[in-house]
């Protein structure tokens, strides 16, 4: 059994429970617990004393940078270091895809303080922290989902980490290979949207058809989503890439293009009621 902690929640939004509550007095205390065990010079006092500081009024984006803040200023001031620690403290990686619950949430901490320290090298001792951010990245999504995390590196630096993704493609976890897509979602909803790839998302094209049919509905879900918000911007692209998988498409493949363009459909397109009708949709 690890002997880590995180914190207990519910498994869904509760009525009366705002999420941002899943950052608050517990997941601070499992967190400088769980540091505390693999980092005997980890001063646990002063970290939860920052990370609950002023915590109060921030929604659960605001908190997980607050509690990430924490981090830097409590951790070994090397990014490499710092990351190395808190990945030794990481529960193991998620078996299922979905009811995981709200207890992942957890993790979003973790995730923020690689997207804000792991950019720039001065953050580790002048050394390129790149290598380290993605080995991190990889492990987190596995945990939770690093689909926010990795949206400032493909900011900061698109062609190698659009690189990266590439690589994992073909990885044997669901949860990587679906960070492949959501990861690079021209407009991920809470995450930080994409300007180059709104603008063109051709770059992201590959992606999804590599994952156009995987065998894990997860991933098939997250594949429809990212050719929906193609459609927002670039119809004719997104319609244009749903006819050509029409062809031989298995029924898996139909959902993905139904799910695809729905919201056109409902809009009234009708290149888009004509798609969902030939994919077997209503």
């Amino acid at each position: 059994m690890t002997p880590f902690r995180i914190p207990v929640a519910p498994r869904s939004i509760q009525k009366d429970n705002p999420i941002k509550f899943l950052l608050d007095t517990e997941a601070v205390d499992c967190l400088a617990h769980n540091i505390g065990l693999v980092h005997s010079a980890f001063d646990g006092h002063s970290f939860k004393s920052l990370a609950l500081t002023n915590i109060a009024a921030l929604g659960i984006m605001d908190r997980s940078a607050h509690i990430a803040a924490a981090l830097k200023a409590t951790l070994p001031a090397k990014f490499s270091e710092a990351t190395d620690i808190l990945l030794s403290t990481l529960t193991p990686p998620n078996v299922h895809t979905e009811r995981l619950g709200l207890s992942v949430f957890f993790y979003l901490p973790h995730t923020r303080f690689i997207a804000d320290y792991g950019r720039d090298p001065q953050h580790n001792a002048g050394e390129d922290p790149f290598d380290t951010a993605m080995r991190a990245q990889y492990e987190l999504t596995r945990r939770f989902t690093a689909e926010f995390s990795i949206r400032p590196f493909l900011m900061h630096d698109f062609e190698r980490t659009l690189n990266q993704l590439t690589l994992w493609l073909n990885d044997a976890d669901p949860h990587v290979r679906r960070l492949c897509s959501e990861g690079c979602r021209p407009r991920l909803p809470w995450g930080a949207r994409i300007p180059q790839l709104i603008k063109d998302p051709r770059p992201t094209l590959p992606i999804l058809e590599a994952l156009k049919n995987d065998p894990s509905l997860y991933v098939r879900r997250s594949v429809a989503n990212h050719l929906g918000d193609i459609a927002k911007d670039h119809p004719a692209l997104a319609f244009e890439v749903c006819e050509r998988w029409l062809t031989n498409a298995d029924k898996d493949l139909k959902w993905v293009i139904r799910h695809a363009v729905r919201h056109p459909a409902k809009q009234g397109n009708a290149q888009a009621r004509a798609i969902r009708l030939a994919a077997g949709g209503k």
